[in-house]
């Protein structure tokens, strides 16, 4: 049973290097990706189920215990975000078999797509911090190769800043790691945990705390290492962005929530409630600030992206069960409703040619599905009730109102107020309106591209109609993250 957490490594290693082989035979690369897609997507549900009836699962890696061998570590976070990844792959691969083009295709696209869900479920899973490091590099590389697929002018120039930025943060990240290591004398998450409380967090460890943070937020697109996103994001076809937008950043949140929850939790007065919840107040603010001064399509969407990991982080700094429980519905909804929209993006700058909102408009009259299903998401990432934004958002505003954290709750709110009105913006232009394309584009089909999308739209649906259940589990999850020693108890079999 413990093996069957290397599978969501393995596997798209494995299928990732078999189409290396075969780069002109996009018939056949296409069928292997969705068949796989699909098998890693049961794989994940049923991965999910195991671990939350029977517990966290490891694995030591050639029979070396912990804390001197490689452990692999499945607890309940890591796992739902091994689903939620799963899920937003297949969403997106199925959305890039009717978008990309053989173009883009031929240069190794399927390979690349599937060696970048190496790295991404291998940082879930590693409980090792150097190897933390390492699939961050596996899921850096396969990325900087789909952000320039196609090798545009524009995503050569400004990929350019995504790949500096990255570059520096992993040279910060390998100096972070060996201080800590000089430190506690070991690697291995669980062993680093119990060295943190014999040392206690001060002095030098809370510097070491702090430089984690600036490498994970840069990764995970956090005031003021932001600047990056917008215009990278912007470049890439509309499957590639989903794909970034709904799960690369939060990858650097997930890293950021495991550290400082195991590792770095000792000062929470200064680590959390300080820095991290500053630091979320001004991601917040100035990511919809910028989402508000936009009148493109995909621009409005990169740039929620920054604020909407404002709220994520938000919950951790209260650092209350409400609070990251929280934090863990808002990581799934946003995930879930963030691909969508990009994807939405990406058949109406089918349908229209462009995604500038000047020169879009009409949807509505045309292609209607697409355009309320836009809206059924764009109101949940607003935060509207029933659906999803609401009922993840809630928890974590409440939590900071009775933490007595009254500015950055006057924020959250605030900055849902702005989300509502740059996504209505978003609809004004470009669905409602006077038609603006032409009677050849507007009779353009588009049904095969919503195929892959209706199942996200439902689920944010859903998620907020089962709150109850989803929160319970999510309320589950934190508590289980915020107990360090179960965690520790499992790795190193105290």
């Amino acid at each position: 049973m413990n093996n069957l957490i290397i599978l969501p490594i393995i596997i798209p290693f494995i299928i990732g290097a078999v189409l290396i082989i075969f780069p002109k035979h996009h018939r056949l690369q296409r069928v292997v990706s969705g068949f796989t897609a699909v098998g890693m997507l049961l794989l994940s549900i049923y991965l999910a189920i195991v671990v939350y009836q029977n517990g966290i699962i490891v694995l030591e890696a050639g029979n070396w215990s912990a804390p001197f061998g490689i452990v692999l570590v499945a607890d309940m976070f890591a796992t739902l975000m091994i689903l939620l990844t799963s899920l937003l792959s297949a969403a997106c691969l199925f959305f890039a078999f009717k978008t990309i083009t053989p173009q883009r295709e031929k240069f190794y696209f399927y390979p690349f797509y599937f060696f970048l869900l190496v790295g991404v479920n291998g940082a879930f899973l590693t409980g090792d911090i150097f190897n933390l490091f390492v699939f961050f590099e596996v899921m850096l590389l396969s990325s900087y190769a789909l952000i320039v697929n196609g090798g545009t002018k524009y995503q050569l120039r400004e990929s350019f800043k995504y790949v500096i930025i990255n570059v520096f943060a992993s040279a910060l990240f390998v100096v972070a790691v060996a201080w800590l290591y000089s430190v506690t004398g070991t690697l291995n998450m669980a062993h680093i945990s119990e060295r943190i409380a014999e040392l206690e967090q001060t002095g030098v460890v809370n510097v070491i705390a702090i430089m984690f943070f600036i490498v994970f937020a840069s990764k995970g697109a956090l005031f003021p290492l932001y600047f990056w996103l917008p215009k990278s994001y912007f470049g890439p076809p509309a499957a590639i962005a989903a794909l970034f937008g709904g799960l690369l950043t939060k990858v650097g949140i997930y890293a950021i929530i495991r550290v400082f929850t195991l590792v770095f939790y000792h000062e929470p007065s200064y680590t959390h409630k300080a820095v991290i919840v500053t630091i979320a107040g001004f991601t917040m603010l100035f990511g919809v600030l910028g989402a508000v001064s936009q009148f493109d399509f995909k621009r409005i969407l990169s740039y929620h992206i920054i604020s909407q990991v404002g709220y994520m982080v938000m919950g951790l700094g209260i650092f209350t069960p409400l609070a990251v429980a929280g934090a863990i519905y808002y990581i799934v909804h946003h995930m879930i409703v963030k691909t969508a929209l990009f994807l939405f993006a990406g058949a109406a700058e089918r349908v229209t040619g462009t995604t500038d909102l000047k020169k879009m408009g009409g949807l509505l009259k045309t292609h209607p599905v697409l355009s309320w299903l836009f809206f059924i998401s764009a109101i949940s990432l607003a935060g509207i009730p029933p659906f999803s934004g609401f009922f993840s958002k809630f928890p974590i505003i409440l939590a900071g109102f009775q933490e007595e954290q009254y500015i950055i709750s006057g924020v959250a709110l605030l900055v849902g107020l702005l989300t509502l009105f740059s996504m209505m913006k978003i609809f004004s232009y470009a669905f409602w309106g006077k038609q603006k394309h032409t009677n050849e584009q507007s009779k353009l089909p588009i049904g095969k591209l919503l195929l892959p999308i209706a199942p996200l739209v439902a689920l944010t649906i859903i998620l907020g109609i089962a709150a109850e259940p989803i929160f319970q589990y999510s309320l589950q999850v934190a508590e289980q993250i915020m107990d360090p020693s179960i965690y520790i108890e499992s790795v190193l079999k105290e």
